[in-house]
């Protein structure tokens, strides 16, 4: 199996590649960034997965600055949605199966409880309505695909847990969200979720998140409990902590679609930070 990932070195990527090269299995990875694929032409991408030929696609490639979104439009929207597009057209041209990985931004989040993978979406900013977008153009333009919706994702870079810890060396006290509620999810169960799904035929939209949940500030709570620092952490509410783009306050996602299928392996978000913060 001949298996091409684009934004192969954001967080998600890395860990993709990690994982596939440690597989069983005869497989060949091409990994690409920005430099060697820019997603947004479509000459550019018909042409790469012309010469490839890979049997899947997983795009990890994303305009992921949620604020600077808000200001930059029009490139969240030429990654974020005509990217995926693109994709899906060369996919579908070559027969490969595309894995689209999206966002909880896609919901607006005004209600507490899980979202399930039918739940009505309604994005509240720009990153969101745009990778809503590129799950729209997925759908239509590839039937081969997978769209796999995460959330809080942490890995090999510039994550929330690393911020925390930064912040912990310079600082005796921090302030921290505790009305915005999610799921914390480690890359390297997401990874092993997209290289189960891959191999099967079961295309449509998934969540994709580590299991339980909590608020930031829950989170970065138990990150200086499990690593042992002493730091006082003050809970504050969204409103105290103005961005530019809004934040769902229920980001929890529901993985039943994967429980149904029996391939939802993700661990609890606990278990899953503490392996990752060892």
């Amino acid at each position: 199996m001949k298996i091409l990932i684009t934004g192969a070195n954001g967080q998600l990527g890395l860990e993709l590649q990690k994982q596939l090269a440690t597989s069983s299995e005869e497989l060949q990875v091409v990994s690409t960034d920005y430099l060697d694929l820019d997603i947004t032409s479509l000459n550019q991408v018909k042409a790469k997965l012309l010469y490839v030929k890979p049997d899947v696609v997983i795009n990890c490639a994303a305009h992921t600055a949620v604020d600077k979104c808000e200001e930059d439009i029009e490139n969240a929207y030429k990654i974020n949605a005509i990217g995926p597009k693109n994709l899906a057209i060369a996919c579908d041209m070559i027969g490969a199966k595309l894995v689209q990985v999206s966002t909880d931004y896609v919901f607006n989040g005004d209600v507490p409880g899980a979202r399930r993978e039918d739940d009505v979406t309604g994005p509240q900013s720009i990153y969101g309505t745009s990778k809503l977008l590129g799950e729209e153009y997925v759908k239509t333009f590839c039937k081969k695909h997978f769209i796999i919706r995460t959330a809080w994702l942490y890995g090999e870079g510039n994550n929330f847990v690393r911020t925390m810890l930064k912040l912990a060396e310079t600082n005796k006290e921090l302030n921290v969200v505790g009305d915005q509620f999610g799921s914390p999810t480690s890359t390297v169960d997401l990874a092993k979720a997209i290289i189960d799904l891959m191999q099967t035929e079961y295309y449509g939209t998934f969540h994709g998140t580590c299991e339980g949940e909590c608020s930031w500030y829950d989170f970065a709570c138990k990150i200086f409990e499990i690593r042992g620092i002493d730091i006082k952490v003050n809970k504050v509410t969204s409103e105290q902590f103005v961005r530019p783009a809004k934040r769902p306050k229920f980001s929890v996602l529901d993985n039943f679609m994967l429980r149904l299928y029996g391939l939802n392996s993700f661990r609890n978000w606990e278990e899953a930070l503490k392996e990752y913060l060892a």
